[in-house]
């Protein structure tokens, strides 16, 4: 499981650490019934607090994105299709939202940012293929 912590971007990293297991599990990187590394070890890998991977956890738990096996450790679960796209709604909104942010900033037209994302979603498509 590769995890990248900014401890520089202003988001905590309890949160970081939820969206990208979320992306993850979302994308297919993590798929069902995979375990995840324990606490202790994803902490130490990430040089955070314990603490701060166990609340990450225990929110991907609530959100039944994973399940937790007595004596065994932490599963990624089968999540269901409405919630998956639910999920990958709220993704695809979030990263949006920030390029939208951008391209107001940067006095950038609704038409051309547009044409811009339209552009590069075939150029990473294009290139996907290969």
């Amino acid at each position: 499981m590769l995890l990248e912590i900014d401890h520089h971007s202003g988001v905590p990293i309890y949160r970081q650490v939820i969206r990208q297991i979320r992306q993850q599990i979302m994308t297919g990187g993590l798929k069902d019934g995979d375990q995840l590394e324990t606490v202790r070890q994803l902490a130490g890998r990430l040089k955070v607090n314990p603490m701060t991977v166990s609340k990450a956890y225990s929110f991907l738990e609530a959100e039944g994105l994973v399940e937790r096996r007595r004596g065994v450790g932490l599963f990624v679960a089968k999540v269901e299709k409405d919630q998956r796209e639910q999920i990958k709604d709220q993704l695809l909104k979030d990263a949006v939202n920030k390029a939208v942010v951008m391209a107001i900033q940067l006095g950038v037209s609704q038409e051309e940012a547009a044409e811009f994302f339209a552009r590069q979603y075939e150029e990473y498509k294009s290139k996907s293929r290969r």
